[in-house]
């Protein structure tokens, strides 16, 4: 495995006393070592009435009519060069495609083991020419699809490498996947000072440079899951810089080539998770034990493997958006969650997120619409999932409106 840089260390993250002045934006920038920090405060730069806002601009889907237009389950959305929108579902383990004003095209895999078939399918990643890569988590492989859909074959998963944790690929054609060391996982195993790896995969899914590698999360491991626990959160720019964070703390890095270039910081007080928070998500698990005859025995066995962090993370995920900007989801706490949301509480539905320039300061926050899960920024436009009041799955493109070349100088 090749290593990207001179040095792949989480070493410098550095905090900056914030201080006033006169401007909106009260933080400070400084540098130390080569090093750009960011200290924002809880004050945003966009005055009342600069706030971004979303207008639906386009919405795939019927509750009864064409089925080639009815999804199961929204897993995954994806755009290619031309605009197209592509929509793993999750039910069906097929790919529908539709153009990028939501006219239906064509749908292509299927559940199975066979050629182009899926079983488990993880991710939609577009790489150069619209070539589509798609890691089947079951099948233990990558499905290779040309740009017409049909099968280009497919690559044995190598775990040799470790776990996949997460998938991102940039409008570039840059594929992207974060692995954590199969021992970790283990039952009875132990490693001391596990890292995960973020790695550029060629589009035989091998793994063609090590971008970033770093301590594992504790959300996964061989006990099963711990809900809240800090865990890395990243995404992947035009240029193969890397916007990372552990959300243990409420700092943001950009990597380039290996190197920490900028620390972004906001206050962040950490909040504990209540018993009343455990009793919310433990009260949706019942619901779906019930729904599904799961006999007493296995729930017992299911319950020994749900664990909940002491303190909930500073944020859930990051994004790259428009001009530059870095996006920060909140997290919402599962007594806060709605009955609808707490039914989908594993996509961790949280509509709030701060946004920050391209040098790190802290524009305000946005809140998306209700029931809304975003999976991919594309210039002004965010493509994901929406649920309605009767829980029916639509694919739905919102447009971001507000001064997108706003200037924080």
């Amino acid at each position: 495995m090749k290593i990207h840089g001179a040095s792949i260390v989480l070493a410098a993250w550095f905090v900056v006393a914030c201080g006033a002045g006169e401007s909106r934006w009260a933080g400070t920038i400084a540098d130390s070592a080569g090093v750009t920090i960011v200290s924002n405060t809880d004050v945003g730069i966009w005055a009342p009435g600069e706030e971004w806002t979303f207008e639906e601009e386009l919405r795939i889907g019927v509750v009864e009519g064409a089925p080639e237009y009815e999804f199961g389950q929204v897993f995954r959305v994806a755009v290619d060069s031309k605009g197209r929108v592509l929509v793993l579902d999750g039910q069906a383990q097929h790919i529908k495609v539709f153009s990028f004003d939501g006219v239906y095209e064509q749908t292509f895999g299927a559940r199975g083991a066979g050629p182009g078939e899926l079983q488990a399918g993880l991710a939609l990643l577009v790489g150069p020419g619209d070539t589509l890569l798609v890691p089947d988590g079951q099948n233990l492989r990558f499905n290779r699809y040309a740009p017409d859909g049909s099968s280009a074959g497919s690559i044995r998963m190598v775990l040799e490498e470790g776990r996949p944790m997460a998938f991102r690929a940039s409008t570039s054609g840059a594929v992207a996947e974060q692995i954590r060391p199969l021992s970790m996982l283990m039952p009875g195993e132990a490693i001391e000072e596990p890292r995960d790896a973020i790695v550029l995969l060629a589009m035989d899914g091998s793994v063609d440079d090590t971008l970033l590698t770093f301590p594992s999360g504790d959300f996964l491991q061989s006990g099963g899951v711990t809900w809240y626990a800090a865990e890395p959160a990243w995404d992947l720019t035009d240029d193969l810089q890397l916007i990372f964070g552990a959300s243990d703390e409420y700092r943001i890095g950009l990597f380039a080539g290996g190197q920490l270039q900028r620390v972004i910081t906001k206050p962040f007080d950490r909040t504990p998770v209540s018993d009343r928070d455990i009793e919310a998500i433990m009260g949706e698990m019942r619901r779906r034990w019930d729904e599904s005859g799961v006999s007493p025995e296995v729930r017992e066995s299911m319950r020994s493997r749900l664990h909940f962090a002491d303190f909930f993370p500073a944020f859930q995920a990051v994004a790259v958006g428009p001009s530059g900007t870095i996006w920060v989801q909140h997290v919402k706490p599962a007594s806060e969650l709605s009955e609808e949301e707490l039914k989908v509480f594993h996509e961790r539905p949280a509509q709030a997120w701060d946004v920050f320039d391209d040098q790190g300061r802290f524009l305000g926050t946005v809140t998306m619409p209700e029931r809304f899960n975003p999976m991919v920024f594309r210039g002004d436009k965010i493509y994901g999932a929406r649920r309605d009041e009767i829980d029916v799955e639509y694919v739905v493109v919102l447009r971001i409106v507000g001064d997108l070349g706003h200037s924080t100088t």
